[in-house]
């Protein structure tokens, strides 16, 4: 088989950054009050700047395909024409634009110059942009293809936005009491950004400046033990089981808010670390090989709250990361969802400190129903 290399990574951010003080400015105040439950969540998650596709009208700036056009046409800015010879297209998501055509074809439509290839379309949340990752990964080791692009992407602001959720709150029989959402569905308005990140593989590391050897990545799902944690487009009911939308009349969508993304904080708090980085010990056994060796972690947090729960986990488990090896952007981009490892990976790749022979580990953990995504990489 052939060795699988990424040779580029880019990212594309919309706008200009958020401020902590400026979100509701964007985002918008439900009932017309500004939300009790931010000050908490933004104290817990420790984010201080993310971007949003909107203008503070609430008017889109970008679609989700375009965002991901635009990071991918970054990949080839030395030779615009080069993106001629791409062979593969595998494009993530959780919040594509529509739900036909898929989201990979509406980013192949957003780039003209590129041929007539083969175009995936990983769904998840996210470990889709690992998924989407791993097919490119698979396609290069296999000798199918020789220049295939990975991409994640995410634009949810426009649906945290407070328009939203006002038809529900009017709804709400005890309003003077409980004038917000739940804090289920409230807590992700302060947590979520937009933005994409790609990466070029390729069966050959570049011959000037650095590759990163693709050396494996392993994946687990924990949805045939435990039921959904974070959903969308769904309504969960009290066994466990998540009752789809179209299975809601319109009136019902919409009093019921069920586009919004809700999330079980309590399952999420008992379950995310717990069950993933004990898998993640599992694959190192068996890889025959400990954290010593890392000379990057790179784990996706949602918040900074996560940090200690998975510090804990690793020095009960004699796996001691040094927090000078530990490496996030969720301060100053927020969580992006898919797109978050492929930008936090774009940091360390152009940022000049990288030396030949250093590993680095990322390390997904997606809520929706528990999934984990693990990659080792070699600096070369």
């Amino acid at each position: 088989m052939s060795e699988a290399y990424i040779t580029r990574i880019a990212k594309f951010l919309p706008n200009e950054s958020v401020s902590n003080e400026e979100m509701e400015e964007y985002l918008g105040y439900i009932n017309g009050k500004p939300s009790k439950s931010k000050a908490i969540v933004l104290r817990n998650n420790g984010i201080k700047n993310r971007y949003y596709a909107l203008r503070k009208d609430g008017t889109p700036t970008h679609t989700n395909a375009q965002m991901a056009a635009l990071a991918i046409k970054d990949l080839f800015k030395a030779n615009p024409a080069e993106i001629g010879e791409m062979d593969l297209l595998s494009c993530a998501t959780s919040s594509p634009d529509q739900l036909m055509p898929s989201h990979a074809s509406m980013v192949h439509g957003n780039l003209p110059d590129a041929a007539s290839i083969e175009v995936v379309s990983p769904s998840g949340v996210c470990c889709a942009g690992m998924h989407a990752f791993k097919y490119a990964y698979m396609a290069i080791k296999l000798g199918e293809k020789q220049k295939a692009v990975s991409c994640a992407s995410e634009r949810l602001s426009t649906v945290l936005r407070a328009d939203q959720f006002e038809d529900e709150v009017q709804q709400l029989a005890k309003l003077e009491k409980n004038p917000y959402l739940a804090f289920e569905k409230d807590f992700l308005r302060w947590m979520l950004s937009d933005g994409a990140g790609a990466f070029l593989l390729e069966p050959a590391p570049n011959q000037e400046g650095i590759s990163l050897k693709i050396d494996w990545i392993e994946g687990c799902s924990y949805a045939n033990e435990i039921e959904a944690c974070m959903y969308m487009g769904a309504q969960k009911l009290d066994d466990g089981s998540l009752k789809s939308y179209k299975d809601y009349s319109a009136e019902q969508i919409q009093e019921q808010s069920i586009f919004s993304i809700k999330q079980d904080v309590k399952l999420l708090g008992e379950k995310i670390v717990k069950l993933g980085f004990a898998k993640f010990k599992d694959i190192l056994a068996q890889k025959g090989m400990t954290m010593d060796e890392v000379s990057y972690f790179l784990p996706h947090l949602s918040s900074y709250f996560f940090e200690s729960k998975i510090e804990e986990f690793f020095k009960e488990n004699d796996m001691c990361v040094p927090k000078e090896k530990w490496y996030t952007n969720l301060v100053t981009k927020g969580n992006v969802g898919a797109a978050s490892i492929y930008m936090m990976l774009e940091e360390v790749f152009n940022s000049g400190a990288l030396k030949k022979g250093e590993k680095i580990m990322l390390a997904v953990p997606e809520s929706s129903r528990f999934s984990y995504m693990f990659c080792l990489l070699t600096v070369c």
